[in-house]
């Protein structure tokens, strides 16, 4: 009788992937577009994809989240394949995730802690770095159900009896509690330096044009296009973390903010959502939004649900309601011949409709094509809520007046006459326009007469 052959050491780099399906609610072609962005998510953080399939759930299990057939055929893929982890793009409770460690002999990671690494793979400044352990200790916190073989009582108490002390799982509770208001506490600096900051820029009449949308939709190439930042843009989800902003000209020879941020995504960890508070804040404070899509994906439609369903958490938290959104309908140049017209008269019609929202821009983020119709609908849109007008202010109350509107917008240029009239052009919002209006440029009959 052969002795069975020892099965081969597993590889923590190796992975196999799970998209849990329960019944009706994942339809065939949303349960495959989620697969493959959980494959997307694992090669993200530099696994290699063994195995990926869609797992049908009739019911979760308390235990282990799958049925028990489905675990053991795990434990002996995983055996087979050499994969040292399993990624389940759903979310496992710590009980559910440490039995399938232990009936599986794998390390098991679920969608958040999946995307927890990547974040804390990408992280570069001392910001992104922060953001990023704040959100794994709140993860980690909930996760202190493991079976601690190290110190299973700290010793306390006094003399030869002992005390109760603390349970080693106490302890490690405390120290992460203690951390996180650390964190907390470095994250609220960063968060009073970023208003400053935005504060500043709007003292200096330049709003605030942010970009947002799904993961990999590309908003980093287009911020590169527009800025020439340099930002890492890849094909991958999450290449960007860490937020950056740049001046942008305008066609009016005017000039706006433009930030790059964090991609969203479908089930963002809500850890996540409220560690970028910080970040994230530059979303709701924004002048305009563009909502970057992905409009040659499969899933556009759905992606854009999910941005929105994020917009409307961070609208929430922050008490105020949102900016307005510019649509950019990205990759074009993806498209088949017929889809590319029907997608560009759609944005078209849109725009001659006259609707209330602003219509989409079709554009290429990689070949440039559509920049110049982005630009100009950015000008139109960032500055839609201003006007320039030009006021003339009688010379006993012209310091006092000028000072307001100084206050209150950005004075373009301005000018005195001889008998001390002076007369100013600003751009001011609307309704301190109207606030200024009875300083109107004076009638010409009543404006002293040249010499």
């Amino acid at each position: 009788m052969k002795p069975t052959p020892e099965p081969a050491p597993k590889d923590l780099n190796r992975t196999i992937v799970l998209r849990p399906m329960a019944g009706a609610v994942d339809g065939a072609r949303e349960g495959e577009a989620r697969l493959l962005e959980a494959v997307g998510l694992a090669q993200a953080l530099g696994l290699d994809v063994a195995a990926a399939e869609a797992a049908p759930l009739r019911q979760i299990s308390p235990r282990t989240f799958f049925g028990s057939g489905r675990v053991e055929r795990l434990k002996e893929q995983s055996e087979e394949l050499g994969a040292g982890v399993i990624v389940v793009d759903g979310a496992l409770s710590p009980t559910q995730q440490r039995n399938l460690e232990t009936d599986t002999q794998a390390k098991v990671i679920d969608r958040t802690g999946l995307i927890l690494e990547i974040f804390g793979l990408r992280a570069q400044t001392k910001e992104g770095r922060l953001q990023v352990e704040l959100a794994r200790q709140e993860y980690e916190r909930s996760r202190l159900v493991r079976t601690w073989t190290h110190l299973e009582r700290q010793r306390g108490g006094l003399g030869k009896t002992g005390g109760p002390g603390e349970t080693q799982i106490e302890l490690d509770r405390r120290i992460i509690a203690d951390r996180i208001v650390k964190l907390k506490r470095e994250l609220e600096d960063v968060r009073r330096t970023r208003g400053l900051q935005r504060r500043a820029r709007a003292r200096a009449g330049l709003p605030a044009v942010v970009l947002v949308g799904y993961t990999n939709a590309g908003k980093s190439t287009l911020f590169n296009r527009l800025t020439q930042a340099g930002v890492l843009a890849k094909d991958m989800l999450f290449a960007t973390l860490d937020p950056t902003a740049r001046q942008v000209k305008l066609p009016s020879n005017r000039a706006v903010i433009m930030s790059d941020t964090v991609g969203f995504i479908s089930d963002l960890p809500t850890e996540l959502v409220a560690a970028f508070r910080a970040t994230l804040e530059a979303v709701t404070e924004a002048d305009l939004l563009l909502h970057v899509r992905d409009i040659a994906h499969e899933d556009s439609d759905k992606q854009k649900t999910d941005v929105l369903a994020v917009l409307a958490q961070l609208e929430t938290g922050a008490g105020r309601s949102m900016p307005p959104v510019l649509e950019v309908w990205n990759k074009i140049d993806l498209l088949d011949a017929s889809t590319r017209a029907a997608r560009l008269r759609r944005a078209e019609a849109a725009e001659k409709g006259g609707q209330t929202t602003l219509p989409p821009v079709a554009i290429s983020a990689g070949t440039g094509e559509g920049m110049g119709a982005l630009l100009s609908a950015i000008d139109r849109a960032a500055f839609s809520a201003t006007r320039v007008i030009t006021l003339t202010l009688p010379p006993d109350d012209s310091g006092r007046v000028r000072a307001q509107i100084a206050a209150a917008g950005k004075i373009l240029d301005e000018s005195t006459d001889e008998q001390g009239h002076h007369t100013l052009r600003a751009e001011l919002l609307v309704e301190d326009a109207a606030r200024f209006a009875p300083l109107e440029p004076l009638p010409e009959e009543m404006r002293p007469a040249a010499e």
